[in-house]
């Protein structure tokens, strides 16, 4: 009966009427609920898949939850399983090849609405995609879904683990968000699906990387779990396994997943760095001499590399992490790599553009990387610099639209915050550093300023206002720079020559190129703004474009007319008597209007395109037609527009009064920072002081260490001499009792003898120690009176001071180790003339009974050994006397010590007192200084109720400052305290 169900749901009987879709799929589903046979179950389940693509709408409704309780219950069989994942995968799915095969099938008779309705492709897509979202909402009604989807990716079997993964990526396609959030509570589920990457089967492998990088799309939570599993280097990994850039569509997919790790997330940033993955960078941009047919997968994974590259190094990124990176990729070999990719042959456009964008973000503020590329040269005869040869590529009007704005771009990245680079690019318009046998950056950039190209006149214009970027140096010697117009005529000025080209009335974006460049150029340079009005035509021809009722194309030559004007004005010294400020704003108020001046002012800001240039330094525009504004100078702009402003609406007096408190601020200012300094100058002498005390208290540690093994040396030395006394008398008592052993105890009376030399060449030794001590303590006090002396000079003498009498004290400990030590000594010798004379009363027993032992031991021969040795005593009595002549010397020196630290201390004692006085002028001069701050601060005051705008920067700077001198006020009291105590 089984049998006959599947063929008629199959077509296998002609016969009888054929049911509908919806019918078919009904009694399907009812089959997989009731059918307690798992093949039975299996075979529904079956057909349920190979109707789903055709009946989507029928077998999502109807069947769904059906299949979710398939997933809970049959988890013992694999072949199951795959088919329900299969067919939620089929109804859930939007991908393109699905709707194709769906398209692609014959009409199938349906029920209801959507029986024979004819709809366009569009709305057939449209509606597709609705049903998958449909579809995915109803799955993710219950999120227990999603974590037993998570749990059955654990099972190795291919038919569940691959159906899995990619009914787990339409979800995610589908509705992101909220997919992300189930994955991101349940516990390993990021764990889970990082493990497909280490799976052997490739496919698997290569629809995991697919999951991952809809997963991580927008999320930097997930994104920072990814990369701490591990992701770094398993995707490193596979992309050199796969043949780097020669790889194929798994190499892509690795480097998107690369790129969503690491866009705009610091933290994973930040490891890739410290895990020295920018290092296996480096072999991907290896490239031949040969770079031509190259196929169009190396050409994708050769740009994702370098988007990789731009994403680490990108604008938007916090400044330290850039610089970080930066230096990373110099020292690594990245950037010359990428040099070499610049200057290569055969190269295609798109890799080639792309590379000179990345070669400018590396390099964009970085000095050392701004110095390599300033010495790149290309591989031509004769070398010339690769900043030439770009500049060539950028003002010739055949080379691509999107090259050049990337040339612009390298431009303005090489010059960043580099006033080295600036020098060198002004200087080679200067007629003393003209080289007329080569092509130089300065002769492109003026070839390309006066060239009948308006895209060639606008980038040069940005460029050559790059090179004078917060530069005032160069602001005044572009100056000097000479043009010869034509023959038998005298060469202009650049900058007349500037504004020649600007009244001719040539296009709008040449006119706004060489606008910017003059606003640029005379902002902030008083001596700039002088050399233009004093063309008697410049000002006439700014009042006659801004008073003037124009289109809609003129409203930005206006607007930046109205700019260069202000200018004029906010910078003007007042050298030329026929355009001072006064006079300017007179002209402006009789010709223009103020509030007419003021709002065609506003026309900049206003523009569309202003926003768009402001978002990002790149400039990235549809087309050359809207190429009008740069990055910085949308900067200048909004920070000249408030001030021009308010300039135009002062008066004379206002000008004036602003002027006088301007001119007392600064002498303020003066006398602050001269107090300043000399505080900044105490300091540095007080850390010197602090330094050589730290310096002369280690020396008094090592000192002490050494006076603690010499007593520990010398009590070992009475131990000996204890036991040798011990031994001279044991045996002096066995001499009385027995007149038979004299020639024995003669003997034994030598070695006695000898001991006692040994014993006084110990105390010469020791007497030649204790004077090597004596010369230290010398050099000691020698080097107190220096530091105190130091001391006197630098009048801060109070912590000195402490520290010096802590040495003095010490010095004193010594004299008294000292003075036991020869107190030792004395003991020790009258302890070794007891022995002496013990030893002559020894020798006097042989001699008395030598005629009773004339057997034994001729009497000569004994009064020979007698002479010997009472010659030996007078000797050892002699260095006695030396050693107590060299003690009493010793105590001299010591005495002479002892006045010497009393000398010094009074010196101290005067030190001090300087100290002291010094201490009350400093303490003057701060009362002065707060005086003065005070002034500072009412003038300031005085100005904000004039209406002035007073820089908080400049206030914040004033509060450091006073309250680090108040933090110094604070230090000096603690410490005059504690030397007090």
């Amino acid at each position: 009966m089984t049998m006959n169900f599947f063929r008629g749901v199959m077509g296998g009987q002609p016969a009888g009427p054929q049911p509908t879709g919806a019918e078919t799929i009904h009694k399907l589903c009812d089959r997989v609920a009731s059918s307690t046979l798992l093949e039975d179950r299996r075979d529904a389940v079956r057909a349920l898949k190979s109707l789903s693509k055709k009946y989507r709408m029928e077998v999502g409704t109807q069947a769904m939850d059906h299949l979710v309780h398939i997933l809970q219950t049959d988890r013992s069989d694999s072949e199951i399983l795959g088919y329900a994942l299969d067919t939620l995968y089929n109804i859930i799915c939007n991908d393109e090849e699905e709707e194709q095969d769906m398209a692609a099938a014959p009409p199938i008779p349906v029920s209801g609405k959507h029986k024979n309705v004819p709809v366009s492709d569009e709305n057939a897509q449209k509606q597709d995609e609705d049903l998958g979202v449909l579809f995915t909402d109803k799955f993710l009604g219950d999120s227990e879904n999603v974590t037993l989807l998570l749990t059955l990716l654990e099972e190795f079997d291919f038919h569940v683990r691959w159906p899995g993964v990619k009914l787990l990526t339409a979800l995610l396609k589908n509705q992101c968000n909220q997919v992300q959030g189930v994955i991101l509570v349940s516990p390993m589920g990021v764990s889970r699906l990082m493990d497909l990457l280490a799976d052997s089967r490739e496919v698997i492998r290569n629809d995991g990387l697919l999951l991952l990088q809809q997963l991580t799309k927008g999320n930097a939570a997930i994104q920072k779990i990814v990369a701490f599993e591990n992701a770094f280097e398993r995707l490193l990994d596979i992309i050199t396994e796969e043949g780097s850039s020669d790889g194929g569509i798994v190499v892509e997919d690795c480097l998107l997943l690369l790129v969503n790790l690491l866009k705009n997330n610091s933290s994973n940033q930040n490891f890739f760095k410290e895990g020295s993955y920018i290092q296996r960078m480096k072999p991907w941009f290896e490239v031949g001499d040969d770079n031509s047919g190259w196929s169009a997968q190396k050409v994708t994974n050769l740009h994702l590399m370098l988007q990789l590259v731009r994403v680490m190094v990108s604008p938007v990124n916090s400044p330290g992490a850039t610089s970080s990176c930066q230096k990373s990729m110099y020292q690594c070999g990245l950037l010359q790599q990428l040099c070499t990719i610049l200057m290569a042959t055969g190269v295609p456009a798109d890799i080639l553009t792309e590379t000179i964008n990345t070669v400018s973000e590396v390099i964009r503020g970085s000095q050392i990387n701004q110095d390599y590329f300033a010495s790149v040269n290309a591989p031509s005869n004769p070398p010339r610099p690769a900043i030439v040869v770009l500049l060539m590529s950028m003002v010739n009007e055949r080379q691509p639209f999107v090259l050049r704005c990337a040339v612009l771009y390298c431009f303005q990245c090489f010059l960043y915050k580099n006033q080295k680079g600036q020098g060198e690019i002004v200087a080679t318009l200067l007629p003393s550093t003209i080289d007329a046998n080569s092509i130089s950056a300065g002769q492109l950039l003026c070839g390309g300023l006066f060239s009948a190209d308006s895209l060639s006149n606008w980038c040069a214009a940005v460029a050559l206002a790059h090179a004078l970027q917060d530069n005032l140096t160069q602001k005044e010697q572009l100056l000097r720079v000479q043009l010869a117009t034509s023959l038998g005529k005298p060469p202009v000025s650049l900058l007349q020559q500037c504004t020649n080209i600007l009244s001719q009335g040539s296009k709008v974006q040449t006119r706004v190129g060489l606008l910017m460049l003059l606003c640029t150029w005379i902002s902030n340079c008083p001596i700039a703004v002088t050399h233009f009005l004093h063309n008697q035509e410049n000002v006439p021809f700014l009042t006659g474009q801004i008073s003037e009722n124009l289109g809609e194309d003129e409203r930005l030559v206006q607007g930046l007319c109205a700019l260069l004007l202000g200018i004029c004005i906010y910078y003007n010294d007042n050298s030329l008597e026929n355009y001072t400020k006064d006079k300017l704003k007179q002209l402006i108020e009789k010709r223009i209007g103020k509030e007419n001046f003021v709002e065609k002012l506003g026309f900049v800001t206003k523009h569309e395109l202003y926003s768009r240039a402001a978002q990002k330094p790149q400039p990235v525009f549809p087309s050359p037609e809207q190429m009008l504004f740069d990055h910085e100078f949308t900067k200048l702009v909004k920070e000249l527009e408030g001030v021009i402003t308010k300039a135009v609406h002062k008066t004379s007096e206002e000008e004036k009064k602003e002027e006088e408190v301007k001119k007392t601020l600064e002498q303020h200012d003066s006398i602050v920072i001269q107090y300043k300094d000399l505080i900044r100058d105490q300091d540095t002498q007080i850390q010197e002081l602090r330094e050589q005390v730290s310096t002369l208290s280690l020396n008094s540690e090592q000192m002490q260490n050494q006076i603690t093994q010499q007593q520990s040396q010398i009590q070992q030395h009475k131990d000996q001499y204890n036991i040798l006394k011990l031994k001279l008398g044991k045996d002096s008592q066995g001499l009385s009792s027995s007149q038979g052993e004299g020639a024995h105890v003669n003997g034994l009376h030598s070695e006695e003898l000898s001991q006692l030399r040994e014993e006084v060449e110990e105390l010469r030794r020791q007497h030649a120690l204790q004077h090597t001590q004596l010369s230290d303590k010398d050099s000691l006090i020698n080097t107190l009176r220096c530091g105190a002396a130091a001391a006197a000079q630098t009048a801060e003498g109070g912590a000195g001071g402490s520290d010096n009498t802590e040495l003095l004290g010490e010095v004193e400990s010594l004299r008294s180790r000292v003075q036991a030590q020869c107190a030792e000594i004395s003991q020790l010798q009258t302890e070794r003339l007891e022995l002496i004379r013990r030893a002559e009363a020894v020798s006097s027993v042989p001699a008395s009974s030598s005629e009773s032992s004339a057997d034994t031991v001729p009497v000569s021969e004994l009064e020979s050994r007698l002479a010997a040795q009472t010659t030996e005593a007078e000797r050892l009595k002699e260095e006695c006397r030396g050693l107590r002549e060299g003690h009493a010397g010793l105590e001299q020196q010591l005495a002479s010590a002892t006045s010497t630290v009393a000398i010094e201390q009074t010196e101290k004692t005067k030190l001090l007192q300087e100290v002291q006085e010094s201490k009350k002028e400093q303490d003057d001069l701060l009362m002065l200084l707060a005086d003065q701050d005070q002034k500072i601060l009412n003038l300031k005051q005085r100005l904000r109720d004039l209406g002035e705008t007073i820089d908080e920067d400049e206030d914040e700077l004033d509060a450091r400052d006073q309250f680090g001198e108040d933090d110094d006020d604070d230090d000096e009291e603690e410490e005059d305290e504690e030397n007090n105590d």
